[in-house]
This record gives C-alpha cells, structure tokens and sequence, in this order.
C-alpha cells in the first residue's frame, strides 16, 4: 500500500509527480520525529508590564511568575526591570475585549524587531482585576509552555533563513486548526506540519497578528468497501486576508479502522510531503510578478 505523491493546487502552478510514497505505519521517523529540542542562544528578558492592566505588585508577580516558569523549562529567562543589551525581550500586555481581558505574550529580540506572538485563555475582567496569586499563577502556568514553543520555533526557522531574511525577522504563518481526521489525526498532523514548516524556516504561531500567511488542512476518511477507506487530506494555504491561495492534496486508500486511533508515522510522513508544497505555494505567492 503507497500513497500517491502530495498533488499541489496553486495558482498558475502544476508540479508533476516525484517517487516519494507514504504507507501507513512506515519505517522509523528516528529522531527526527521526537519534539524539536534546540539549546537556546539568547536570554529572555522579562519586565514587569505596564501595559497589562495590572497594579505593579501584580505586574511583577506576573513577570517573576512567567520566568520562574520559563527556568524551569530550561530556557534562559530573568524578570528584571533593565534587561541587557543583547537580551531577547518578552513584552506582556492584555487588552479589554467586553466583560474580559486578553493576556499577549510578544517576543522580540535584541533589535526591538517583534519575533512571534501568543496568546492565553482570556481571563473575565472582574478576575484580572483582583489579580490574586492563584490568577497570576495559571496565566504563567499557560503561557510559559506556548513561549517556550514559540521561542523554538523562532530559533529553528532564524537557522534555515538566509542572513538577510534574519535580519527582517522569519516569516511567520499561523497555523489554523485541523478538522476531520478521526482518532488524534487533528492533532497529530498539526504537530507534525508545525515542526517540518519551522524546519523549513517559518516562524508557525497561533494567532494572526504579523503573520502574511496561514496554512490549515481539512481531512476526510471516506468508506470505499466494507475494508477499505479512502483517506483525502488537503492542505490549504492563504493570505493574511483569506484569499487561498493553493492546496497541496494528499489522497490514499487504508484498511477500514486503520487511522480511527492513532496515526503514528502516518501522520509524520504525511506532513514531511505535504511541507514541500506549502513551501512552494508560500514562496510563488511572495516572489514579485
């Protein structure tokens, strides 16, 4: 059992058939496919925020909350009030949105130049208020894991850029969530994408804020018999203003029931193909003319 080669829908695009094929449950990914673990090169610089809606009691306990956080995660994070000159910055903010408050976490490094953006749960007003400790807690408790993966992200796609892309910043996609595989499908290629398309030099955030583009998939498992099933998975990349761009489609048949639990290298495979495509559709997309 093979999977054809990723078919790749762009505008004003046809790419032929290449020799790679996905079978389910395929080999050994190695090491590769454990969770991207880079030694960070930059210390990151907390202050207490000003701009977070918080008193300054409060203020510092977040900053000290989120590198406590952070240190133990093993990245090299202080909360100080004079960052270094050639320290990375994380700059938190919240902003009123009804009756709630939205936490933002951004990176930016040495430069000023903003990096990657995230965000936690929205908080209800009246909490965020109060700002007790349990409150300061759980935002740091969230947000340091989501940090954590950005500043990853960030450092994985500043490697494959050129020194002129690094000096602008990594172009950064969000990554909108996957709907339609059965068993942890969704979740699975999300993973597997997000860290073959940082390998490749993008910077993959959750919210829209300063990213050009966005790439999701949606997954259908269609019944073709009675044991078999037909697996459609498309990738589709868009403009920061939704205008799509281009798809890169995957289509294979799999045993009835195969990918109803878990997808395993499936999953891997797929996203290591497909990653190629949403390069090039990317990289069409950005090139004048």
């Amino acid at each position: 059992m093979s999977w054809p080669s990723p078919l790749l829908l762009a505008l004003l695009l046809a790419l032929g058939a290449c020799s790679n094929s996905i079978t389910p449950h395929w080999g050994n990914p190695g090491a590769a496919s454990r969770q991207l673990a880079i030694p960070l090169a930059v210390r990151l610089a907390i202050r207490p925020p000003p701009e977070a809606l918080l008193d300054d009691t409060a203020a510092r306990r977040l900053a000290e909350a989120v590198a406590d956080g952070l240190q133990a995660a093993d990245v090299p994070a202080i909360s100080t009030v004079t960052p270094l000159p050639l320290d990375w910055k994380l700059d938190i903010t919240a902003a009123v949105s009804g009756a709630q408050v939205q936490p933002r976490f951004a990176i930016r490094n040495a430069d000023g130049r903003e990096q990657g953006v995230v965000e936690t749960t929205p908080v209800a007003a009246r909490n965020w208020a109060e700002a007790t400790p349990e409150l300061i807690g759980a935002v740091a408790a969230q947000a340091v894991p989501r940090v954590t993966q950005m500043l990853l992200s960030v450092q994985a796609a500043r490697a494959a850029a050129s020194p002129s892309a690094i000096s602008a910043g990594p172009p950064r996609v969000r990554f909108i969530p996957i709907t339609g595989a059965p068993g942890d499908g969704n979740t699975a290629l999300t993973s597997r994408m997000r860290g073959f398309l940082g390998n490749l030099g993008y910077v993959m955030q959750d919210t829209a804020e300063g990213a050009a583009f966005a790439v999701t998939a949606e997954v259908a498992v269609l019944p073709v018999n009675p044991a078999t099933q037909r697996v459609e998975i498309q990738w589709i990349v868009s403009r920061r203003d939704g205008h799509e761009l281009g798809r890169v489609v995957q289509l294979n048949e799999v045993p009835a029931g195969s990918l109803s639990r878990f997808w395993g290298d499936v999953a891997y495979v797929a996203a290591e193909q497909a990653a190629g495509g949403v390069q090039t559709i990317i990289r069409n997309a950005s090139t004048p003319g």
